[in-house]
């Protein structure tokens, strides 16, 4: 099938409105009322980000759920994607299915629809591109920089599980239950907590718990004094032995959120995250960087601060 084929079968039918059943140069939206628009974009690469022969459904959701994760952690509210495809000619029109079908499932659950985009052909690996649009109030989308002296460090959800996952899938290590390499495949972003008013600042676990930490870090001016035994681990991670701390802390790919919250807005946030696990693993001090600490409150130092793609 050529482009404009492609985009009639399976991209037309995920157009919203705004996409003007993607048969325009572009899309034409109207942002809700007083609320401030908030783009985030992300890409995954065959080889990279997802491996071949990955179900592409799951690639077409992870693709959206990592940018709806960015979403969550500047506290947005989202409401539809532009997407763009490098396909090589040889795909069968079975994995653009697949695809197509995956994406209209995460459309219904996180009530986003397709805007628009574009259709390319690459020579060989496939190359995806997604970029979520969401809105929040004004003045009130979460940033790095708004962490204080004396605010306590919470996370999301339990860290670590994705790039056990990772190595599963690859066949480096066992996962009898299919949890971790469930989490590897489709994280579960965040989105729909209310946290204005109740967080400092925020970011997500997407390059490993400790280098996206240090953002928030680098960007308040402060130090994070983390005590690792604090940071939760699944039942599944936790079965896999007392040797994969670093592993865990640095490995990434878990798309849970990490919190600056005043110590008297621990309870509000509670309430905010029903239904998901919060815990308090530290708290931010003047200085610079990440200090870990491991059991006898001895310093922890990991070869690696997490993943870079450089």
């Amino acid at each position: 099938m050529d482009e404009f084929a492609r985009i009639a079968e399976f991209f037309a039918p995920l157009a919203g409105e705004a996409g003007l059943g993607l048969r325009d140069d572009a899309a034409v939206l109207t942002p809700p009322p007083g609320r401030q628009l908030v783009l985030t974009v992300d890409q995954m690469l065959e080889g990279v980000h997802f491996l071949p022969g990955d179900d592409p459904a799951l690639i077409a959701r992870k693709l959206l759920r990592r940018n709806l994760s960015d979403l969550a952690a500047m506290g947005a509210v989202p409401f539809g994607y532009l997407l763009t495809t490098a396909l090589p000619p040889s795909l069968p029109e079975g994995w653009l299915a697949s695809f197509a079908a995956g994406l209209g499932r995460d459309q219904r659950q996180f009530e986003i629809s397709l805007l628009g985009g574009d259709s390319s052909s690459s020579r060989t690996d496939i190359a995806l591109t997604a970029t979520l649009l969401g809105h929040a109030a004004p003045g009130q989308a979460l940033r790095r920089n708004g962490a204080k002296a004396g605010d306590e460090i919470w996370v999301t959800g339990t860290i670590g599980d994705a790039v056990l996952g990772l190595e599963a899938r690859r066949g480096l290590r066992a996962d009898p239950t299919g949890f971790l390499t469930r989490r590897s495949l489709l994280p579960d972003p965040r989105v729909g907590l209310s946290l204005a008013g109740i967080v400092n600042a925020a970011v997500d676990v997407s390059d490993g718990l400790v280098q996206d930490l240090g953002h928030i870090c680098q960007e308040s001016g402060l130090s994070a004094v983390v005590q690792a035994d604090l940071v939760p681990a699944s039942p599944e991670a936790a079965a896999q032995g007392p040797d994969i701390l670093a592993l865990r802390l640095t490995g990434g790919d878990d798309y849970e959120l990490v919190l600056a919250v005043p110590p008297e807005k621990s309870e509000a946030l509670r309430v905010a995250c029903a239904g998901v696990n919060v815990t308090k693993i530290g708290m931010f001090k003047a200085g610079r960087g990440v200090e870990l600490y491991g059991a006898n409150n001895a310093l922890l130092n990991f070869a690696a601060s997490g993943w870079k793609h450089f």
